[in-house]
C-alpha cells in the first residue's frame, strides 16, 4: 500500500513539473533526477529498505523509447512544404553522430590505448540527443523549430541505435557486413510497410471498447522481435507513427475508401491521446528510477568532470557548425542537444569486459545534467530576449499600426 501512495505522490509531482515546465523554463528531466534522488536520500535516512531496481531501468527505458519515438511520429506533418525541413534535420541528426563518434572514439583511443571498436561502442552513447528531454523541452518554440526538433532528435535516436547495434553485432566491416547491413534496412522496411497495414487495419475494424492497448502491445511486440534479429527496430516505430498519423495525405488514392479514413482519422485521434499519456508515465518513471540509483559520489567526480566538459564542449561546437552549414536559426536551437534516455540504454548495453574505466556511470550523468542545464538557461535566456523584442514591438506599434507583433522570432 505504502508503494502505490508513493508512486501515485511521485507522478502527481511529475506531472506538476510537466505542467510548469512551459513557465519556469526547466527541463522536467532536471527535476525527476533531483526528486529520484532526494527519494533514495530519504529512504537510506529513515533506513527503509527498498528492493534492488536497477534491472527495471532498461525494461523501462525499452518501452520509453518505443513511446517516445512514436509520439513524436504522430506529432510530425509529411508533405511537399516540409521536405526541406526534413531533409535539414535528417541530416542534422546523422551527420554530427557521426562525426562526434569518430572524434570522441579517437580521443578514447588516443588516451587509453585501447582498441578503436571498443572506443566507438563507448563513444556513440555520448553523440545522440535525446528526444525524451527535447521533444517537451520545445513547446514555446516556433512551429518550424518544433517540427525541426522532433524530427532531428527521433532520427537522432534511430540513428544513434542502428549505428551502435551495427558496431556493437559485427566483427569485421567488409563488403559482405554492409550488405547484409543494407539488407536488414531492407527487411525491416518491408516489415514495417506489412505491420501498418495490419495495426492500422484493426484499429479500424476492432469494435471491442479495448483497443488500443493491444495495438500498442503489438507494436512493442513486433519492435522487440526485431531486436532478437538484429533488425533496427527504431525504423518500424518511426514509420508506423508517420503512416497513421498522416492519412489525410492518401485520401485522394482510390484503395484507400475501404479503409474509411474519416473514421480512422478519429481512431487515430484517441490512439494518439493513449500514446501521449503513456509516454509520461514511462518516462516519468523512468528519469525517476535513474535518479534515485544515482549515488551523490558520481555526480561530482572530479576523475570524470574534465571529460565531461570537453564533450560538452564539443557537442555545441558540432551543432553551431551543423546549424550554420543548414541555415537554421541558431538561437534557440544551439541549446537544443540534451543527452538522456537513449544515452542511458546504450550505456547499460555494453557489455561489462567492454566498457572503458574512465566512460562510468559518473560520466554519463554529469553530461546528461550539463547538456540538460545549458538548455535550460539557453531557453530562458532566448525567452526573456524574444519578450523584449515583442515588448519593443509592442511600443512602437503605437507609433505605427502596420507593425507585426506577432512575427514568429
Amino acid at each position: 500500500m505504502t508503494i502505490i501512495i508513493s508512486l501515485c505522490i511521485l507522478l502527481l509531482i511529475a506531472y506538476l513539473f510537466d505542467l510548469t515546465a512551459s513557465f519556469t523554463k526547466i527541463p522536467s528531466v532536471i527535476l525527476l533526477l533531483l526528486l529520484g534522488w532526494i527519494v533514495k536520500e530519504v529512504t537510506v535516512f529513515f533506513d527503509i529498505p527498498i528492493p534492488d531496481l536497477s534491472s527495471t531501468l532498461p525494461i523501462l527505458g525499452t518501452i520509453g523509447l518505443i513511446l517516445i519515438v512514436l509520439e513524436g511520429a504522430l506529432e510530425l506533418e509529411l508533405n511537399r512544404s516540409k521536405i526541406g525541413l526534413i531533409k535539414k534535420s535528417v541530416l542534422g541528426a546523422l551527420l554530427p553522430l557521426l562525426v562526434m563518434a569518430f572524434a570522441l572514439a579517437y580521443a578514447f583511443h588516443y588516451y587509453g590505448g585501447y582498441d578503436f571498436k571498443t572506443c566507438l561502442t563507448n563513444a556513440i552513447p555520448f553523440c545522440v540527443i535525446s528526444s525524451a528531454i527535447a521533444i517537451p523541452s520545445v513547446r514555446n518554440l516556433t512551429s518550424d523549430q518544433k517540427e525541426f526538433t522532433i524530427y532531428e532528435s527521433s532520427m537522432s535516436d534511430i540513428f544513434g541505435v542502428i549505428f551502435f547495434n551495427f558496431i556493437v553485432y559485427n566483427v569485421d566491416f567488409g563488403l559482405e557486413t554492409f550488405g547484409y547491413f543494407s539488407l536488414e534496412i531492407l527487411i525491416i522496411v518491408i516489415i514495417s510497410i506489412i505491420a501498418t497495414f495490419l495495426l492500422s487495419f484493426l484499429l479500424n475494424k476492432i469494435d471491442h471498447h479495448i483497443k488500443f492497448v493491444p495495438i500498442i502491445l503489438l507494436v512493442i511486440l513486433i519492435y522487440e522481435i526485431s531486436k532478437i534479429f538484429h533488425l533496427p527496430a527504431l525504423i518500424f516505430i518511426l514509420v508506423f507513427g508517420l503512416a497513421i498519423g498522416n492519412l489525410d495525405e492518401i485520401t485522394h488514392l482510390k484503395w484507400t475508401k475501404s479503409f474509411r479514413l474519416d473514421l480512422l482519422n478519429k481512431e487515430v485521434a484517441k490512439f494518439k491521446e493513449l500514446t501521449v499519456e503513456a509516454t509520461f508515465v514511462i518516462r516519468a518513471l523512468f528519469f525517476l528510477l535513474f535518479g534515485y540509483l544515482i549515488k551523490t559520489s558520481e555526480i561530482v567526480n572530479s576523475d570524470t568532470i574534465l571529460w565531461a566538459l570537453a564533450i560538452v564542449a564539443a557537442i555545441f561546437l558540432l551543432r553551431f557548425v551543423q546549424l550554420l552549414a543548414s541555415r537554421m536559426p541558431i538561437f534557440p536551437l544551439l541549446f537544443v542537444a540534451p543527452r538522456g534516455l537513449i544515452t542511458i540504454l546504450l550505456f547499460l548495453s555494453i557489455a561489462p569486459d567492454s566498457v572503458l574505466p574512465f566512460v562510468n556511470k559518473s560520466l554519463i550523468i554529469q553530461v546528461i545534467l550539463l547538456t540538460a542545464i545549458i538548455m535550460m538557461i539557453g531557453l530562458m535566456g532566448t525567452a526573456k530576449h524574444r519578450e523584449i523584442i515583442i515588448k519593443e514591438k509592442l511600443k512602437a506599434k503605437r507609433n505605427n499600426p502596420d507593425i507585426d507583433v506577432t512575427e514568429e522570432f
